[in-house]
């Protein structure tokens, strides 16, 4: 197995406690103070690593493309998810992000300006029509999609663009430190918004509530970003993207487990659609960087 698709899994195998960790703990936290809280923990550890090690400051416009990436991965993602998942199960929000792959392959292609084949435009489309189809069906219909899919979609958006621009930025940042001096761009903001949502909801959480949190904290936000950004600088970074095909699967079978949640027959042809349109993409990228000359 190639190198960047190994760290990729064990990013994607981290990734895949978020979405159902995060329903437990909305059972005694502030989704505000989740998405927010979660980022100046991990902010902290960031500035400390980063301080330990000596690490040399971005220069130039690193900066601006850090605020891109706190932006997508560190703000966006944790605080969208959070409310959406106020409002549907964990299966139904893993299924909806599974287009994350397809949405990131298609960034980073764009970023990268690759020249993918056809057949890969074609799957990665087919799978966010999946996705917003699955969505579309399980509220009723399109007069009564959720807010949360909104949220859901718009999270979907601005993570892969996190995801393009930092495995960019690996290459010139190496790949823990750029998402540590991504979480340190943004804990100014993340810890107002944590001070805001304790001021006016006192956290009142259970243990277990506060170890999903911590996990969330330190893993989903911090170390899980070590192997994926990892994978993705080593690419090539469109195919990489697509092993999060794996990550909805785990996503549900978490769901099951830690959740009760019951998987309907919907929620499994909804979850397999996107995850074989994601798989047929990766293979259709694998064969034609294959066929590259050397």
């Amino acid at each position: 197995m190639p190198a960047g698709l190994g760290w990729g899994l064990v990013g994607v195998a981290a990734f895949s406690f978020t979405v159902p960790l995060t329903r437990v703990a909305l059972g005694g936290l502030d989704p505000l103070f989740i998405g927010a809280g979660r980022a100046v923990v991990a902010a902290t550890l960031a500035a400390i690593a980063l301080t330990a090690t000596h690490q040399q400051r971005p220069t130039g416009t690193q900066w601006l493309r850090l605020v891109v990436v706190a932006g997508g991965v560190v703000a966006g993602f944790p605080l969208l998810t959070s409310y959406a998942l106020t409002e549907v199960p964990a299966s139904h929000g893993a299924v909806v992000i599974a287009m994350l792959p397809a949405a990131t392959a298609v960034l980073a292609v764009l970023r990268t300006r690759e020249r993918p084949a056809r057949a890969f435009w074609l799957y990665a489309a087919l799978g966010a029509v999946a996705a917003v189809g699955f969505a579309v069906v399980q509220s009723g219909g399109p007069g009564h999609l959720h807010r949360a899919d909104l949220l859901l979609f718009l999270a979907v958006i601005v993570c892969a663009t996190g995801y393009a621009e930092g495995g960019l930025l690996t290459r010139e940042l190496g790949s823990w430190q750029t998402i540590s001096w991504a979480l340190v761009v943004a804990s100014p903001v993340m810890l107002a918004l944590s001070i805001v949502s304790v001021s006016r909801h006192a956290p009142d959480a259970t243990a277990v509530q506060w170890l999903c949190f911590g996990y969330l904290a330190v893993v989903s936000m911090f170390l899980g970003f070590f192997a994926w950004y990892r994978g993705l600088a080593l690419g090539p970074m469109a195919q990489v993207s697509q092993v999060q095909l794996v990550q909805p699967v785990l996503s549900l079978t978490w769901a099951g487990l830690l959740l009760g949640e019951r998987i309907t027959w919907l929620t499994a042809a909804g979850g397999l659609a996107v995850i074989a349109c994601a798989g047929a993409a990766t293979r259709v990228r694998g064969r034609r960087d294959r066929a590259r000359p050397a």
